[in-house]
């Protein structure tokens, strides 16, 4: 009896020079039963050419148009015309293990519905990969080999968008691609985890990510920093907030002032802290910055952390310990 049936949502746009590899990957998948919704997002080179011909020669590949514009109407037509139990994206430029679906599969049929596939992935460039996403990958990795993705989703998308697989009624629970937020792949991970998805814990490479110079994630102005911490403050504010708490950012640099920024745009007070002496009782944004020792004078408190440096960040993690709080309850890394 075959299995259910994967819809594999692969937008694309001037990808040409990797369109080949990344949809050679996908014939030569140990499983078979799957469909590949390919959609062109406005390609000026071969791209659509490419596909078309993999589709005059394989059913399973199907050729559609972007109805709009950009990656996220790009996505929803793809989802259209899905017909699969269980949805997964992929991306133009990339290529899949070999056993990357069956496995997913296996492992949502095991756990059944309410879980999220994943695997672990490997970046690999032409001109050798930087030390940024090497730390990526190895941070993002480490969580997928426990499952525990969430716990740490407001430092960085928990979930690659080129490698987890889901039902299609938990991705219709979830809102498909009904969103129009940016960057749409960690608001997709945040609507996974808002609505209660449990990740299964996975230890091997199931996808080989392609980073290059003009990798939309890298040139996009949807994928800015700004973005991110945009993102991230509303979720924060609508899943994790508590009213009765007060709220204090930790630490003054970029990112701490573009988060206060963010609060004070939408009428969120809070405290300000840091251990920089030279603006220590500053004035901000008409917010004054006190030392971190003004925490120890209250007790009901949550904390957004925009502290980066990896150092920095255990000491917080043992300040917290010591008071008994516990991460995703009473702090939050925000980097």
């Amino acid at each position: 009896m075959p299995k259910a049936l994967i819809s594999i949502l692969v937008p694309f746009k001037n990808t040409e020079r990797f369109l080949d590899d990344c949809l050679q990957s996908i014939l030569n998948q140990s499983c078979v039963n799957w469909e590949l919704l390919a959609v062109n997002d406005g390609s000026t080179d071969e791209s659509h050419k490419i596909v078309q011909n993999y589709a005059d020669k394989d059913s399973r590949v199907q050729l559609l148009h972007n109805e709009g514009q950009g990656i996220i109407a790009a996505l929803r037509t793809a989802y259209k015309h899905a017909k699969g139990t269980y949805i997964t994206r992929m991306d133009s430029d990339d290529i899949m293990a070999v056993d990357k679906l069956e496995l997913m599969q296996k492992s949502l049929v095991e756990h059944g519905e309410g879980h999220l596939a994943l695997g672990h992935v490997k970046y690999f460039s032409e001109n050798g990969v930087g030390a940024g996403y090497k730390r990526y990958e190895t941070w993002l990795n480490s969580l997928t080999t426990k499952g525990n993705n969430f716990e740490e989703i407001y430092k960085e998308c928990v979930i690659p968008s080129p490698c987890w697989m889901v039902h299609k009624t938990d991705f219709d629970r979830c809102g498909g691609f009904t969103s129009d937020s940016y960057p749409e792949d960690y608001d997709l991970a945040f609507r996974f985890y808002k609505q209660g998805l449990s990740c299964i814990p996975s230890n091997d490479v199931r996808h080989h990510w392609r980073d290059y110079a003009i990798r939309t994630s890298r040139t996009d102005a949807h994928y800015a920093e700004n973005t991110f911490l945009e993102l991230k403050v509303n979720y924060f504010l609508e899943l994790s907030k508590v009213n009765e708490k007060k709220l204090v950012i930790w630490g003054a640099g970029k990112k701490g002032k573009k988060v206060a920024q963010l609060l004070l745009e939408k009428k969120c007070p809070f405290e300000w802290v840091c251990d920089n002496p030279k603006k220590i009782g500053v004035n901000i944004y008409n917010q004054t910055l006190k030392a971190i020792e003004y925490l120890n004078t209250i007790k009901n408190f949550q904390t957004i952390i925009t502290v980066a440096n990896h150092d920095a960040q255990m000491e917080i993690v043992q300040y917290f310990k010591t008071r008994k709080m516990t991460s995703m309850n009473d702090y939050f890394f925000f980097c």
